[in-house]
């Protein structure tokens, strides 16, 4: 049905000035080309040093992404401290702190320590003064190899390397004994074993008395 007379305009979004609103994104492939070149002038200013302090490799939350392993904020102060390196001095020497993680298990705590202790390794620390070296800097041939040997590093001094996630075959021979019962079965006689722990120690220490008395 047709509108008549002097009815009030049907409210829809079609009368907006739109053209001033839009925006558009056309400068995408001379951004990406300016980014790049920030980053070169940025790894050149700051050379020898990374640009980026080291980070932890921690997994990836949620079941679908937790096979993958990435880059974290911080270590933790239970791998600094297994490393041997002090919380305070830490992120003067490039590497991130993390006070709020935890962590869930020896392997990751294992896997960041070395990775401290490998960074330490390679470290070259230069003296805030050239002319009053203090206890901790490095070597003067380190220093001068350092020097001469600068590369600008544009990307992370350790890379993290991902574990290979293909499909891989396993020989017959090598798949682990079946359990005697199954799993389960096993699973529950553990569980009961160590839930009637000091029943049996009880009973124990009654029956090594009965035998010293009898003795006596």
């Amino acid at each position: 049905m047709a509108i008549k007379h002097n009815q009030t305009i049907v409210k829809n979004h079609f009368r907006k000035d739109w053209q001033r609103r839009v925006r558009t994104h056309f400068d995408q492939p001379g951004k990406k080309a300016s980014r790049r070149t920030a980053r070169q002038a940025k790894a050149a200013a700051v050379a020898p040093r990374p640009i980026d302090k080291l980070r932890p490799v921690v997994r990836c939350p949620t079941v679908k992404y937790n096979r993958r392993v990435r880059a974290g904020r911080g270590f933790t102060l239970a791998e600094l401290k297994a490393a041997g390196i002090p919380r305070q001095y830490a992120p003067t020497i490039g590497i991130s702190v993390d006070a709020r993680r935890q962590n869930l298990s020896e392997e990751s705590l294992a896997a960041n320590v070395e990775r401290l202790k490998a960074y330490t390794a390679r470290l070259i620390l230069f003296p805030k003064k050239s002319n009053k070296p203090k206890k901790g800097d490095s070597a003067k041939e380190d220093l001068k190899a350092a020097v001469e040997n600068a590369v600008a590093l544009t990307g992370a001094a350790f890379p993290i390397v991902h574990a290979d996630t293909t499909i891989q075959t396993v020989k017959k021979s090598d798949m682990p004994k079946n359990i005697e019962g199954g799993a389960y079965r096993k699973l529950r006689d553990e569980r009961a074993w160590k839930r009637h722990e000091g029943a049996r120690d009880k009973r124990a220490r009654e029956k090594a008395e009965e035998e010293k008395a009898k003795q006596k």
